[in-house]
Protein backbone atom coordinates (compact mmCIF):
# COMPACT_ATOMS: atom_id res chain seq x y z
CA UNK A 1 0.00 0.00 0.00
CA UNK A 2 1.77 3.49 -1.05
CA UNK A 3 0.43 6.69 0.94
CA UNK A 4 -0.33 9.05 -1.64
CA UNK A 5 1.71 12.51 -1.99
CA UNK A 6 0.38 14.73 1.26
CA UNK A 7 0.25 18.62 0.39
CA UNK A 8 -0.14 19.46 4.11
CA UNK A 9 1.57 22.12 6.19
CA UNK A 10 1.26 24.61 3.30
CA UNK A 11 2.45 22.28 0.88
CA UNK A 12 5.94 21.55 2.90
CA UNK A 13 5.58 17.66 2.37
CA UNK A 14 5.49 15.25 0.24
CA UNK A 15 5.36 11.30 1.39
CA UNK A 16 5.02 7.88 0.02
CA UNK A 17 5.39 4.55 2.16
CA UNK A 18 5.44 1.16 0.76
CA UNK A 19 4.73 -1.21 3.43
CA UNK A 20 5.33 -4.58 1.00
CA UNK A 21 8.94 -2.56 0.19
CA UNK A 22 12.50 -3.64 0.68
CA UNK A 23 13.42 -1.30 3.37
CA UNK A 24 14.57 1.77 1.34
CA UNK A 25 14.60 4.82 2.66
CA UNK A 26 14.76 7.96 0.57
CA UNK A 27 14.32 11.12 3.15
CA UNK A 28 15.31 14.43 2.55
CA UNK A 29 14.33 17.21 5.38
CA UNK A 30 16.98 18.93 5.82
CA UNK A 31 18.32 17.42 8.54
CA UNK A 32 20.60 14.56 8.45
CA UNK A 33 20.20 12.84 11.51
CA UNK A 34 16.52 12.75 10.65
CA UNK A 35 17.05 11.10 7.49
CA UNK A 36 19.46 8.66 9.13
CA UNK A 37 16.62 7.71 11.64
CA UNK A 38 14.30 7.74 8.84
CA UNK A 39 16.37 4.87 7.13
CA UNK A 40 16.92 3.09 10.50
CA UNK A 41 12.84 2.69 10.75
CA UNK A 42 12.25 2.12 6.74
CA UNK A 43 15.21 -1.12 7.07
CA UNK A 44 13.39 -2.46 10.42
CA UNK A 45 9.95 -2.16 9.40
CA UNK A 46 10.77 -3.51 5.66
CA UNK A 47 8.76 0.31 4.20
CA UNK A 48 9.83 1.89 1.49
CA UNK A 49 9.61 5.57 2.24
CA UNK A 50 10.28 8.52 -0.01
CA UNK A 51 9.63 11.81 1.96
CA UNK A 52 10.33 15.29 1.23
CA UNK A 53 10.10 18.26 3.48
CA UNK A 54 11.03 21.65 2.23
CA UNK A 55 13.16 23.80 4.62
CA UNK A 56 11.69 25.38 7.68
CA UNK A 57 12.16 25.40 11.18
CA UNK A 58 14.08 22.05 12.89
CA UNK A 59 10.64 21.43 15.08
CA UNK A 60 8.14 22.51 12.18
CA UNK A 61 10.37 19.72 9.79
CA UNK A 62 10.41 16.97 12.22
CA UNK A 63 6.75 17.59 13.33
CA UNK A 64 5.48 17.70 9.65
CA UNK A 65 7.69 14.66 8.79
CA UNK A 66 5.91 12.55 12.04
CA UNK A 67 2.46 13.48 10.68
CA UNK A 68 3.02 12.92 6.75
CA UNK A 69 4.63 9.01 7.81
CA UNK A 70 1.72 8.59 10.42
CA UNK A 71 -1.36 9.93 7.88
CA UNK A 72 0.51 7.66 5.24
CA UNK A 73 0.50 4.61 7.66
CA UNK A 74 -3.30 4.84 8.92
CA UNK A 75 -5.40 3.33 6.20
CA UNK A 76 -2.28 0.02 5.85
CA UNK A 77 -2.41 -0.12 9.51
CA UNK A 78 -6.37 -0.83 9.87
CA UNK A 79 -6.62 -2.32 6.45
CA UNK A 80 -8.87 -5.58 6.52
CA UNK A 81 -6.49 -8.16 7.75
CA UNK A 82 -3.87 -6.38 9.09
CA UNK A 83 -2.49 -7.34 12.94
CA UNK A 84 -2.75 -3.55 13.86
CA UNK A 85 -0.34 -3.99 16.92
CA UNK A 86 3.58 -4.44 17.37
CA UNK A 87 6.34 -4.53 19.28
CA UNK A 88 10.40 -3.78 18.50
CA UNK A 89 13.22 -4.11 20.60
CA UNK A 90 16.48 -3.07 19.41
CA UNK A 91 19.57 -2.29 20.41
CA UNK A 92 22.44 0.61 19.11
CA UNK A 93 25.77 0.33 20.39
CA UNK A 94 25.28 0.71 24.50
CA UNK A 95 21.46 1.58 23.74
CA UNK A 96 18.82 -0.47 24.23
CA UNK A 97 14.81 0.56 23.38
CA UNK A 98 11.51 -1.34 23.32
CA UNK A 99 8.81 0.12 21.71
CA UNK A 100 4.93 -1.40 21.55
CA UNK A 101 2.38 0.14 19.78
CA UNK A 102 -1.54 -0.72 18.44
CA UNK A 103 -4.38 1.13 16.36
CA UNK A 104 -6.62 2.88 18.57
CA UNK A 105 -9.32 5.81 17.98
CA UNK A 106 -7.40 8.43 20.31
CA UNK A 107 -3.77 9.02 19.76
CA UNK A 108 -1.60 8.60 22.44
CA UNK A 109 2.08 8.66 23.41
CA UNK A 110 3.68 7.29 26.44
CA UNK A 111 7.79 7.37 26.87
CA UNK A 112 10.00 7.64 29.48
CA UNK A 113 13.01 9.34 27.54
CA UNK A 114 13.52 12.61 28.51
CA UNK A 115 15.61 14.31 25.95
CA UNK A 116 14.25 18.15 26.97
CA UNK A 117 17.50 19.33 27.72
CA UNK A 118 19.74 17.24 24.70
CA UNK A 119 20.46 18.50 21.45
CA UNK A 120 21.82 15.51 18.93
CA UNK A 121 23.31 15.94 15.21
CA UNK A 122 21.14 19.54 15.09
CA UNK A 123 18.07 18.48 16.96
CA UNK A 124 16.49 19.15 19.68
CA UNK A 125 15.02 16.19 22.31
CA UNK A 126 11.99 18.03 22.25
CA UNK A 127 11.76 17.80 18.62
CA UNK A 128 11.92 14.14 18.80
CA UNK A 129 8.98 13.89 21.46
CA UNK A 130 7.24 15.85 18.93
CA UNK A 131 7.76 13.81 15.83
CA UNK A 132 6.83 10.51 17.82
CA UNK A 133 3.53 12.52 18.83
CA UNK A 134 2.71 13.50 15.30
CA UNK A 135 3.51 10.06 14.09
CA UNK A 136 0.89 8.59 16.69
CA UNK A 137 -1.73 11.21 15.70
CA UNK A 138 -1.70 10.50 12.29
CA UNK A 139 -1.57 7.28 12.32
CA UNK A 140 -4.03 7.01 15.39
CA UNK A 141 -2.09 5.07 17.69
CA UNK A 142 -1.71 4.20 20.67
CA UNK A 143 2.57 4.60 21.35
CA UNK A 144 5.50 3.27 24.33
CA UNK A 145 8.17 4.21 23.73
CA UNK A 146 10.98 1.99 26.73
CA UNK A 147 14.52 2.88 26.88
CA UNK A 148 16.25 0.11 28.58
CA UNK A 149 19.63 1.31 28.29
CA UNK A 150 21.52 3.84 27.24
CA UNK A 151 23.80 6.68 27.72
CA UNK A 152 25.01 7.80 24.22
CA UNK A 153 21.85 10.31 22.84
CA UNK A 154 22.75 9.73 19.19
CA UNK A 155 22.72 5.75 19.83
CA UNK A 156 19.45 5.93 22.36
CA UNK A 157 17.97 7.52 19.18
CA UNK A 158 19.02 4.90 16.64
CA UNK A 159 17.73 2.26 18.95
CA UNK A 160 14.34 4.21 19.62
CA UNK A 161 13.50 4.06 15.88
CA UNK A 162 14.78 0.83 14.78
CA UNK A 163 12.45 -0.48 17.91
CA UNK A 164 9.58 1.56 16.28
CA UNK A 165 10.40 0.26 12.31
CA UNK A 166 10.13 -3.58 13.90
CA UNK A 167 6.90 -2.46 15.67
CA UNK A 168 5.40 -0.67 12.58
CA UNK A 169 6.29 -3.45 10.45
CA UNK A 170 4.57 -6.46 12.56
CA UNK A 171 1.65 -4.01 12.42
CA UNK A 172 1.06 -3.77 8.86
CA UNK A 173 1.06 -7.34 7.91
CA UNK A 174 -1.21 -10.10 8.19
CA UNK A 175 -1.31 -12.84 9.52
CA UNK A 176 -0.11 -14.38 6.30
CA UNK A 177 2.62 -11.75 5.59
CA UNK A 178 2.52 -8.37 4.16
CA UNK A 179 -1.46 -6.98 3.21
CA UNK A 180 -1.93 -7.45 0.14
CA UNK A 181 -3.65 -3.97 -1.38
CA UNK A 182 -4.54 -2.64 -5.23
Amino acid sequence: MEGSAREGESARTGIRVDVRGSGRSNATTGLPLLDHLLGLLAARARFDIALEVAPHSVEAELAAAGRAIGEALEQPLRTEGAIGHGAGTAPAEEALATVALEVSEHAYLASNVDFSRERVGGVEGDSISRFLRELAEGARLTLHVRLLEGQDRQHVLEAIFKALGSALGAACRTDEGVIETS
